[in-house]
């Protein structure tokens, strides 16, 4: 039975709240525990957010596909396994489940519901691991969902998880996650100046990682390599 759009919708907003409320939560948690150490704080943060990636893509993915992710679903939108108008409405949901999710957070925390981040992150390392981080996501889902479909949501959580520690950014790699923390002047915060070339490197990444991984997986033909 087809899926009805209002509950993929609605998927994608619960996932994407989850998925902020986690990020933001385990930042000002880690923070807060862990004031002097900010190696520590990061630590936190990472294992709370690959956890909860590998619980929302398996809760949800059954009834959205679990984007969660606006680079994502442009991806899937490249392959044409979705349609813009499809899309488009993915995009306005994660970005405001993505906020829904922040907000939930500072209230746990009794903390102002919404800030203006004042932590920078800008510079061409950051952009470049941005488009790394994304492509490297997006590389991930492809290729699994491919050859062992049921390994996504360990796939992509321990991929972020990593994310976290090898990119220059620590792996945002996703445009609603991003605007979020942008209202956010907490440990996983990011100002909403440099918001707009974060957004840009990811959707990059995004246009990359799909053509490489449509050239990878193509039937092969006597034609060509």
């Amino acid at each position: 039975m087809k899926t009805p759009l209002s509950r993929k919708l609605a998927a994608e907003a619960l996932g994407t709240a989850f998925l902020l409320a986690t990020v933001v939560g385990s930042g000002i948690m880690a923070e807060t525990l862990s004031p002097q150490n900010t190696g520590i704080a990061l630590l936190g943060n990472t294992i709370a957010t690959g956890a909860i990636l590998y619980v929302i893509i398996t809760m949800f993915g059954p009834v959205s596909g679990a984007h969660f992710n606006p680079a994502v679903t442009l991806a899937f939108l490249l392959r044409k396994d979705i349609t813009g108008t499809e899309a488009g409405l993915y995009w306005l949901v994660q970005v405001a489940g993505g906020l829904a999710g922040m907000v939930v957070a500072h209230a746990m925390f009794d903390m102002d519901l919404l800030q203006w981040s004042t932590t920078t992150r800008t510079g061409t390392g950051q952009w470049i691991a941005e488009g790394v981080a994304t492509f490297g996501l997006v590389s991930t889902i492809f290729m699994i969902v491919k050859f062992k479909p049921d390994a996504v949501p360990a796939g992509v959580g321990l991929y972020i998880t990593a994310g976290y520690w090898f990119t220059a950014s620590t792996s945002f790699a996703n445009p609603a996650v991003t605007i979020a923390r942008g209202f956010s002047d907490t440990f996983s915060g990011i100002a909403p100046v440099d918001i707009p070339s974060f957004v840009l490197a990811q959707f990059a990444g995004a246009v990359i990682a799909t053509g490489v991984c449509v050239w990878l997986l193509r039937q092969s033909d006597a034609s060509g390599p």
